[in-house]
C-alpha cells in the first residue's frame, strides 16, 4: 500500500518504514558508520548530544549477545539483520545536571539514522521489545546510561522468508491524520 501524505512533505518521510524482512547479507562497517554520522548531526538540547549507541555486526559474539537481549518475537526475524545497535541515553549531562530532554534528543538521532538508512537502501527497524538488563549487560552500558531501543539494520529481504504470522504485516502501515494528535491553540481545541 503506498503511503499518501495529506500535506506536502518530502517523499523520503512516507518512504521510511520498519521492515522485518532482511536478507542475512553482511552490512559493512562503513555503512554503519554512515548511519551513525547521520545521527551525529541530529539536533539536541544545548548541543548535549545525550544519545549513545553500541553496535555489532552479524557474525560476532557482540551481535549474538544483543540478539539474545531481544524478546523471542523479535529474535525470530532480527537474526537475519546485518547489524544490531542499542540506542541509549545518558541521563546526566557533562555538567552534572539531569539530561531532561535526553530521550527526545535520542529520538531525533534515531530518526536521522533511520532516514539515512532509507536513503542508503537498507532496512532499519527499531524495537522496544528487549530485556533491559540483558541489553545493558550485552552493550556494557555504564550506570547513568539507559537503553531506549535496539535497532536491526540489514539489506532488504523477502517477506516470504519471514515466519507466517509476520508475512501479512510486512508492508508500510499508515498513520493517524495530523488532526488526531496535533491541536492548534489548546489540547483538543
Amino acid at each position: 500500500m503506498p503511503r499518501t501524505p495529506a500535506h506536502p512533505v518530502d517523499p523520503l518521510f512516507p518512504r521510511r518504514w520498519s521492515p522485518r524482512a532482511m536478507s542475512g547479507a553482511p552490512v559493512s562497517r562503513e555503512a554503519i558508520l554512515t548511519l551513525l554520522e547521520a545521527a551525529r548531526w541530529a539536533p539536541s538540547s544545548g548541543n548535549g548530544q545525550p544519545w549513545r549507541m553500541v553496535w555489532a555486526l552479524r557474525g560476532t559474539p557482540a551481535f549474538d549477545a544483543l540478539l539474545a537481549a531481544l524478546v523471542p518475537g523479535n529474535q525470530e526475524w532480527a537474526h537475519a539483520a546485518g547489524a544490531l545497535l542499542v540506542v541509549a541515553t545518558a541521563t546526566v549531562r557533562e555538567d552534572g545536571k539531569p539530561a531532561g530532554s535526553a530521550q527526545f534528543d535520542a529520538g531525533a538521532a534515531w530518526m536521522a539514522l533511520a532516514l539515512q538508512g532509507t536513503l542508503s537502501g537498507l532496512a532499519v527497524h527499531a524495537m522496544g521489545g528487549f530485556e533491559r538488563a540483558k541489553a545493558v549487560a550485552a552493550a556494557g552500558l555504564p550506570p547513568g546510561v539507559e537503553p531506549q531501543a535496539v535497532v536491526a539494520v540489514g539489506h532488504p529481504g523477502r517477506p516470504e522468508d519471514l515466519p507466517p504470522k509476520l508475512r501479512e504485516r510486512e508492508a508500510p502501515n499508515d498513520r493517524r491524520p495530523v488532526e488526531a494528535w496535533a491541536f492548534e491553540g489548546r489540547w483538543g481545541g
